[in-house]
């Protein structure tokens, strides 16, 4: 895979067939994407100007500038009746010569992205990012100022590449009636859409420290049903051992 970086930005070849959707019309859709790591946690894909379908793409007199990658013209992506509002960004010409007659769409804006067949969310998948998800009989006990708040010797640990590790507890393990129902809610692109809880310990209410996924994605069906802790606000207590609240930037 060839690797081409300019300052804090990267790009690689990627081999996975990805394909746009708008307005019920594929609007790119291409064999050879570009990964392009803007920010250092995931990529976003640029297409090839001839995998894109151009008469989707109304130009306007707008660019966008990037210390890094140039001046990108702004297109709006219209079809039918619908129009996404500056949601493309056309390089004619880019100091990252490989992005040079690339489209890049934003994500958010596009009704649907799929890699090969399946439908990705949030944003592409890093693909050096890796998750583990291990059953295990190591006794793991949640403690929030003093009180346990979960006590379990069925765990599942997940193991995600650059972050703490998360211990995925049975409800039945958990103080259930120290939890209050958030109206957080968060999507993952490796795990799915999770819905929040806080704790509350006597008068104090400890905001969106738990989380669950009710129904993951395919490749993180063994963590349905359990919930997590936010290591970085808590204390957890492994095989008896307290462990250091880790650095994140959940915390």
């Amino acid at each position: 895979m060839n690797t081409a970086v300019r300052g804090r930005v990267r790009v690689e070849q990627g081999t996975k067939r990805v394909r746009v959707v708008f307005a019920g019309r594929v609007v790119a859709d291409t064999a050879r994407p570009l990964m392009v790591w803007e920010v250092p946690y995931f990529p976003a894909y640029y297409f090839p100007l001839e995998d894109v379908s151009e008469e989707v793409l109304i130009r306007g007199n707008l660019t966008k500038h990037s210390p890094s990658r140039g001046d990108a013209a702004l297109a709006t992506v219209r079809v039918g009746e619908r129009e996404a509002v500056d949601a493309a960004q056309i390089y004619d010409t880019s100091p990252i010569e490989e992005l040079t007659g690339h489209v890049r769409f934003e994500f958010d804006a596009m009704d649907a992205w799929f890699e090969e067949d399946e439908e990705i969310f949030v944003h592409p998948r890093d693909p050096g990012v890796r998750v583990d998800i291990l059953a295990s009989s190591r006794h793991v006990r949640i403690e929030v100022d003093g009180v346990t708040v979960a006590d379990s010797v069925r765990p599942r640990l997940l193991f995600e590449t650059g972050l703490p590790t998360r211990y995925y507890l049975p409800k039945t393990d958990v103080r259930l009636d120290l939890l209050e129902p958030s109206d957080t809610v968060t999507h993952c692109p490796y795990k799915g859409t999770a819905g929040y809880h806080s704790v509350r310990i006597g008068d104090e209410l400890h905001w969106d420290l738990v989380w669950g996924y009710d129904t993951p994605l395919p490749e993180s069906q063994k963590i349905i049903g359990l919930v997590a802790f936010l290591n970085e606000k808590v204390d957890v207590y492994v095989d008896g051992v307290l462990q250091d609240r880790p650095k994140s930037k959940f915390g």
